[in-house]
Parts: C-alpha cells; sequence; structure tokens
C-alpha cells in the first residue's frame, strides 16, 4: 500500500502536530505545577550556577567516590 501526500498536505500536518505539542506542554504546565526550590536548594543551585561560570569541574571518578 502506497499514499503520496503533498507539500502542502505535510506542512499542514506538521503544522497540526506543533499546535498539538504546545497544547500538550500548556496543559502539563496546568496540571504539574512545578514546586518553588526550597532556601537550601535554591542556594545550592546559585552556587552550582558559580562554579560552572567559574569553569570549575569534578571526574566522574571522584563524583562516584564522594556520592558512594
Amino acid at each position: 500500500m502506497s499514499v503520496t501526500v503533498s507539500k502542502t498536505q505535510l506542512k499542514q500536518v506538521l503544522d497540526k502536530l506543533d499546535s498539538v505539542r504546545l497544547e500538550l506542554l500548556r496543559l502539563r504546565a496546568t496540571l504539574l505545577p512545578q514546586e518553588e526550590p526550597s532556601k537550601e536548594d535554591a542556594k545550592k543551585l546559585e552556587e552550582a550556577r558559580k562554579e560552572i561560570a567559574k569553569g570549575v569541574s569534578i571526574n566522574l571518578e571522584d563524583l562516584i567516590k564522594e556520592l558512594g
């Protein structure tokens, strides 16, 4: 079985898929609101961002040792 689709039809389908994707994202955001991080978590996130900006890193082996 073979189906032929014109460029116009393909564009319409892709546009519709984009619309559906956006609507699903909106629905997800509505149904699953994001939590605000605790003050402690927010502080850790800010420290991590500063380390990233400075170029500080850790290799995987050291991270595994640190976290067990």
